[in-house]
């Protein structure tokens, strides 16, 4: 048990690097081979398998968080929620953002006999095209514009204009977005200035994408959509994203919920 906590320890606190292995993550053969360099007691993989289950460790994908941290984070995020809460009448505040349609699905959970694994065939030579969108603050409406093959500043400046003409009861646009180097290019900068009376672009902290509402309903289009899915081209792949666009427009309690978690 002694030998087992100490590999536990190893396992979950330490990477194979530490100790000069040239791997990222622990196998239970290199644990093996660790335990025997150290103590001299030689044990096979799969009794370290079953001593780490015996202290409750499983083998499963980690979840991914982002490691910087924007130091001007508060300051930026108290001013997007002071933008919205003085929101004229007449004006109307959007959560801008870029989503990938890619002809390689995406893996995900499925259901599966017991001791068969399920496979899904992806194409190879992957095809891949770009969806700008905006969701509306007070509604929670999903705007979505025509796909691009690149994410770049000719779409958001697209996106921008498509913004401009199907919200143009409005007097003043704001786009609130993260701190994609082409939401800030000088090209975007000069329309800015000539649409300064229409439109105003605010950014969320940086390496916070959780502030971002329209993250959300990315997360939903790839739940139903995009994993695992069988098109067998890119336009079968895009109808059926903006199919379920057009169904799913309206996402105000995700929206809500989502800021408010991330405040």
């Amino acid at each position: 048990m002694i030998f087992e906590s100490h590999q536990s320890h190893v396992a979950t606190q330490h990477t194979p690097r530490d100790f000069g292995y040239f791997r990222s993550r622990w196998s239970c053969e290199t644990l093996a081979h660790l335990l025997a360099f150290e103590t001299g007691q030689r044990l096979s993989g799969e009794t370290i398998r079953r001593g780490l289950h015996r202290l409750g460790l499983v083998w499963r994908r980690p979840r991914p968080v982002v490691g910087p941290a924007d130091p001007e984070h508060a300051e930026k995020f108290q001013r997007i929620q002071q933008l919205l809460e003085n929101l004229s009448p007449q004006d109307v505040a959007v959560f801008q953002d870029e989503v990938d349609l890619n002809l390689n699905p995406k893996i995900g959970n499925m259901w599966m006999k017991k001791g068969q694994q399920a496979e899904v065939v992806t194409p190879g030579n992957n095809q891949k095209c770009h969806v700008a969108g905006s969701l509306i603050w007070r509604t929670g409406t999903l705007l979505v514009s025509r796909p691009h093959w690149r994410r770049n500043t000719v779409q958001f400046l697209a996106h921008l204009d498509d913004l401009r003409s199907r919200l143009r009861g409005y007097r003043k646009i704001h786009v609130i977005c993260d701190n994609a180097k082409f939401h800030d290019s000088r090209a975007v900068k000069a329309y800015l200035q000539k649409w300064n009376h229409r439109i105003e672009v605010h950014f969320l902290p940086k390496y916070a994408p959780q502030t971002n509402p329209i993250e959300r309903v990315w997360w939903h289009l790839h739940e139903t959509i995009t994993r695992n899915h069988r098109c067998q081209t890119l336009e079968e792949l895009i109808d059926q994203a903006y199919e379920w666009f057009e169904v799913n427009n309206n996402h105000y309690l995700d929206m809500r919920h989502s800021f408010a978690k991330a405040a």
